[in-house]
């Protein structure tokens, strides 16, 4: 009976291994949707750690450009990787630039991918209309995931018949040099797929944190609440100090200026850049597409109220940096 007893734990526990060797999907074959800064970067990264990748867009010349860009990040990264070895750094950048190969046709490329990341611009109709067009040519396997930084993963995973094999993989820019990625578990996504997703950022040498499909996730909505509270701080209305009769009275635009604020977050709390300065290195037109998406899922939120200034700006093209004027003037 003992004999009995022992092999059948043995059979369960054979079982219960093979089991939970099938339960995650390696991830070798990649196919990166969008050939922007965060597509490239992506597709860089997967590349450079050992993965096969096909980065998509709409056209041969964006493609042309992303693959230019690419060369050029992985010479700066084996400048300094291969400091003492130039000959060596030369071959990383020829063996990862021979890892990515470019397509104008989504379709015809995901059929023999592992996982499909989509980095196209923030517009959930788009996102709907490729994932539903993928998901009728992409394998039973294949593992749908969004870069988005602000919409809802299950509005996306919807459009498609496989929301358990759907999540969000949020990575951060620069892509080649941020460590954090988001992975974004709905409440449809299987726990294959996520312990797949968080294996698959650990072999590109990411750290993974796991976060519910919430607004922001976890860095946007701690940060973007930050960066409007900043604006508020600096667009409340005039007001009157002291005692004007006796001469002591001042007037102040808001409760300080910019300028103030990005210096006292610098050297008070120590970050890198003051919330204007990171307004415009982002855009304002990005920040104001998340505060309005936000806005119009909870409008009673007082964190998510859109913001007069921040506001005029974008009605005049005053985006930050890329354009040359924005909280800041750039020349």
């Amino acid at each position: 009976m003992a004999f009995v007893t022992r092999q059948f734990v043995r059979s369960v526990s054979s079982s219960s291994t093979a089991s939970a060797s099938v339960k995650k999907i390696i991830v070798k074959h990649v196919t990166v949707i969008g050939g922007g800064l965060m597509g490239s970067g992506i597709a860089q990264v997967a590349a450079a750690t050992g993965h096969t990748v096909v980065l998509v867009d709409q056209t041969e010349d964006i493609l042309a450009k992303s693959k230019k860009g690419i060369e050029e990040s992985l010479r700066k990264v084996a400048k300094k990787k291969f400091a003492e070895d130039p000959k060596a750094g030369d071959e990383f950048v020829v063996k990862t630039l021979s890892s990515i190969t470019t397509s104008t046709d989504a379709a015809s490329v995901v059929h023999s991918t592992d996982l499909v990341v989509e980095a196209i611009v923030e517009n959930l109709q788009l996102k709907n209309e490729l994932f539903k067009r993928l998901d009728k040519f992409a394998a039973e396997h294949t593992i749908f995931a969004s870069n988005t930084s602000s919409l809802q993963i299950t509005s996306i995973a919807n459009a498609t018949t496989r929301q358990d094999r759907f999540a969000g993989l949020h990575f951060f820019n620069p892509v080649p040099v941020m460590k954090l990625v988001e992975v974004i578990k709905t409440p449809m996504t299987s726990q294959k797929t996520f312990e797949s997703l968080v294996d698959f950022t650990k072999t590109l040498g990411k750290h993974p944190v796991s976060c519910k499909d919430t607004p922001g996730f976890v860095v946007n909505r701690l940060l973007v609440p930050y960066l409007m509270e900043a604006i508020r701080l600096y667009e409340r209305d005039f007001q009157t100090y002291g005692n004007s009769n006796s001469g002591l009275g001042f007037s102040l635009k808001g409760d300080a200026s910019k300028e103030d604020i990005d210096t006292a977050m610098k050297l008070g709390a120590g970050y890198p850049m003051g919330p204007f300065e990171l307004l415009d290195y982002v855009g304002l037109d990005t920040t104001k597409f998340i505060v309005d998406g936000w806005h119009e899922i909870d409008a009673k939120n007082p964190l998510f109220q859109p913001s007069p200034s921040m506001n005029k700006l974008v009605t005049e093209n005053k985006l930050g940096k890329k354009t040359g004027e924005g909280f800041y003037k750039y020349k």
